[in-house]
C-alpha cells in the first residue's frame, strides 16, 4: 500500500456543460430541458423570487463557463419530497457572453434542526468551472433576515465575522436578489469544506 499515489486532480474542463447541461452547451435532443432548469411551477406555494449574479475570478473577470447548482428548503423550511411541485434543487449555466447566472425559485423558510435551533433562510450553492479542481460550496443569505443571521449556527462558525457579508445577497427590486461570487482576492466569498 505504501507505493500507491494520489491520482492527479482535474478541473471541470469544457465538458461539464456537455454532460450536465447539453442544451445550454448547444446540443439539443438529449433531454427536452436540461435537468434542474425549472425549480418551481406557477402554483408552487411561497414567495417566488429570482436570484442572479456573476462569478468573478481573482483578476475580477467574469467566469463565463461556470455551472451553478442550488439546494434549498421550501417556504416552510422543509426539504421537499417528490410531488410537491418544488424540487429544492436547480442547475444553471452562466451565460457564455456575460457570465450572468440566474434561478427562478421561492424564498426558503428557516430550517429547524436539532434542539429547536434554526438556520436562517438560505440557498446552498455549488460551483464548478474550468480551473476549479473541486466544486466549491457556499451559501447565500437574504438581506432582510438580519435577526436570523445573528443566531444562524453556520454564520456563527465563520472566524472572521466581517467575511460573513460575502454571503449576503443584495436586493434588486421586488422579489429579486443579486449574489456575486468572488473566487479569490478582495472580497473573496466564504466557501465551506464539505
Amino acid at each position: 500500500m505504501a507505493d500507491l499515489h494520489e491520482t492527479a486532480s482535474q478541473t471541470a474542463g469544457p465538458y461539464v456543460h456537455i454532460g450536465c447541461m447539453p442544451n445550454a452547451a448547444g446540443i439539443a435532443g438529449v433531454y427536452p430541458d436540461d435537468l434542474g432548469v425549472q425549480m418551481v411551477r406557477a402554483d408552487t406555494p411561497g414567495q417566488h423570487i429570482t436570484v442572479s449574479g456573476h462569478i468573478y475570478d481573482g483578476t475580477g473577470a467574469a467566469v463565463k463557463d461556470a455551472l451553478v447548482e442550488v439546494w434549498q428548503a421550501d417556504a416552510d423550511g422543509n426539504y421537499p419530497e417528490d410531488g410537491t411541485g418544488f424540487t429544492g434543487w436547480g442547475r444553471t449555466a452562466s451565460d457564455p457572453d456575460t457570465g450572468l447566472w440566474h434561478f427562478e425559485t421561492i424564498k426558503p423558510g428557516p430550517v429547524t434542526h436539532g434542539e429547536g435551533l434554526a438556520m436562517a433562510p438560505h440557498l446552498t450553492l455549488w460551483i464548478a468551472a474550468r480551473g476549479i479542481n473541486i466544486g466549491l460550496h457556499t451559501r447565500m443569505y437574504f438581506p432582510e433576515d438580519t435577526d436570523a443571521h445573528a443566531t444562524d449556527p453556520v454564520l456563527a462558525r465563520i472566524k472572521q465575522p466581517l467575511r460573513s457579508d460575502t454571503l449576503i445577497a443584495s436586493p434588486q427590486g421586488e422579489a429579486a436578489y443579486n449574489f456575486n461570487i468572488h473566487l479569490q482576492g478582495l472580497g473573496e466569498t466564504v466557501f465551506f469544506d464539505v
